[in-house]
């Protein structure tokens, strides 16, 4: 297996400390804080350990309040708000150093018949095996720091292909829409909560981003102070992740340094696998830094 997914089942794979509290570790990226998606989904494992098998996560919600500290261990606290027929609802607080940096609320549900439709995947937009990584793309983009090209050129859990890479080369406003495929690089045990544990990892990958477009701004800018307020989830459809899937993504809005965007994740047969929103600080530095 792969060492970037090998590590990312590892962060997945959360110490049990006592009743309702758990501990997730980071991996040693050399990165100035934790990435928002391992947050997430170690938050959602936590709570999945409360919640009996038959109940599968369907929505959750989170706010991100501090930077997280790559340096120390992340304590997950679970509050076991209700269990009721067909739902159970659980909250979770992360704490580093005394402090709360993220807090999760996610809903549970039996499996259950019912009426189907969904939205169907865009149809124009090209095969992942005709396009460039991201990680060739950023090795060429002019408007990217130079640690950041290094951390992105270590292995990852995930290969990402953009459909558009103008952004990559210029800074131009462009239409605040955002396509990429994107997959895993080695397979996922057969256990259905990991899964949803690992797709909330990725949908937190390049949305943020997409904010920025419109303004001809890139996200790694150094006059922009970039970071994830609130995350939001629905899982729609359970999915092995063991093809390439699609992410859409667009912005309706940015005001007051906050940029607001949705994202769907569809499996490259079409089928709609997951949806997500999110609202993040994209504030204009008073001078650019260093």
């Amino acid at each position: 297996m792969p060492a970037g997914i090998q590590e990312l089942l590892s962060i997945l794979n959360l110490e049990k400390l006592e009743h309702n509290l758990y501990r997730g570790r980071s991996p040693q990226a050399h990165w100035q804080r934790v990435f928002g998606g391992q947050t997430i989904a170690q938050a959602l494992v936590a709570a999945q350990r409360t919640v009996t098998p038959d109940r599968h996560v369907h929505s959750l919600h989170g706010y991100f309040m501090r930077p997280g500290d790559i340096n120390v261990p992340i304590v997950y606290e679970v509050d076991r708000i209700r269990d009721g027929g067909s739902f159970t609802t659980r909250r979770v607080v992360a704490i580093q150093h005394g402090h709360a940096i993220f807090s999760l609320e996610a809903s549970f549900q039996v499996e259950e018949e019912g009426l189907e439709y969904q939205m169907p995947m865009p149809l124009d937009v090209p095969p992942p095996e005709q396009l460039r990584s991201q990680r060739e793309l950023l090795q060429e983009a002019k408007h990217v720091p130079e640690q950041i090209r290094l951390f992105w050129a270590k292995e990852r859990p995930l290969e990402l292909r953009p459909v558009y890479a103008e952004h990559y080369s210029s800074r131009d406003k462009l239409p605040p829409l955002q396509k990429v495929w994107l997959r895993l690089t080695g397979p996922v045990p057969n256990d259905r909560a990991l899964r949803a544990a690992v797709l909330a990892y990725l949908s937190d990958m390049t949305l943020l981003d997409t904010a920025t477009f419109a303004h001809g701004r890139g996200i790694f800018d150094p006059d922009i102070q970039a970071a994830s307020l609130d995350h939001a989830m629905w899982f729609h459809r359970e999915h092995a992740l063991d093809g390439w899937l699609l992410y859409t993504q667009d912005s309706p809005s940015t005001s007051g340094s906050r940029g607001f965007t949705r994202g769907a994740l569809y499996a490259q047969d079409g089928t709609l696998i997951a949806s997500v929103a999110q609202e993040g600080l994209i504030r204009l530095r008073s001078k650019p830094t260093n």
